[in-house]
């Protein structure tokens, strides 16, 4: 083979390597779910309908978890005063695992006037999959506590997920924490690069780059080698 289609094949073999790596990217997918929220209240039943957003960002060996409401669920015939209502949800987890992940989040920061659909703040949980794999992210049961009742909100439209993720089993993984089947601990990665489409692409496909990079740069190291090689002749 001619010195010039080696460096070419050489050239090649780094454009395939970078391909290689970004169809080896894992997936990560996340839509808007409506939810169809039944409501056992203290004064009866309720319902609301709200768009569930689930999001993933990776946090140590496991993953932040975080479950957004765009609509407000529920209300109360009281206000409810500030600090007056503690919410918590659980999440299905599906696919190559099972069982829930509860999500907590912080009391209400302002004021809930009555007959009011009640807003809730953005609760989360950190996931650590016992088993590799696509992991699917559904909406579950949504607990509302206030002023010493509590109201129980069950989706009864069966949503599909809103947040797939394909995982790698955590090292030492188990159930810790609250959550069931996948496992959830203290969160000790916050801040980190989210877990969705867009930014998985950018960081795969940056990784490409070096290996095409170091193709070409040993492609310039034979260059020269073979440059130096006939200069001594």
């Amino acid at each position: 083979m001619s010195y010039r289609k080696r460096t070419a094949a050489l050239a090649s073999a780094a454009a395939l390597a970078g391909s290689a790596v970004w169809m080896a990217a894992p997936v990560a997918r996340a839509e808007v779910v409506d939810v169809n929220y039944q409501c056992k209240t203290p004064i009866g039943d309720k319902s609301a309908v709200s768009p569930i957003d689930i999001k993933g960002v990776k946090s140590g060996n496991g993953y932040r978890i975080t479950m957004s409401w765009q609509k407000g669920v529920s209300s109360s015939p009281v206000e409810l005063g500030k600090g007056a209502m503690t919410p918590s949800a659980t999440i299905a987890l599906g696919g190559a695992d099972s069982g829930t992940l509860s999500v907590t989040g912080p009391a209400n920061d302002a004021a809930i006037p009555a007959n009011t659909p009640i807003k809730i703040s953005d609760l989360s949980g950190t996931y650590r999959s016992k088993k590799s794999g696509e992991i699917t992210f559904t909406a579950g049961v949504l607990t509302i506590k206030a002023l010493g009742t509590t109201t129980t909100c069950t989706p009864t439209n069966d949503p599909g997920p809103s947040l797939t993720l394909d995982v790698e089993a955590a090292g030492g993984g188990g159930t810790t924490g609250s959550a069931q089947g996948g496992g959830s601990g203290p969160d000790t990665g916050a801040g980190l690069p989210q877990t969705g489409p867009e930014d998985s692409a950018v960081a795969l496909g940056t990784l490409g780059g070096t290996v095409l990079l170091a193709g070409a740069a040993g492609a310039l190291w034979l260059t020269r080698r073979h440059q130096g090689a006939r200069a001594g002749r």
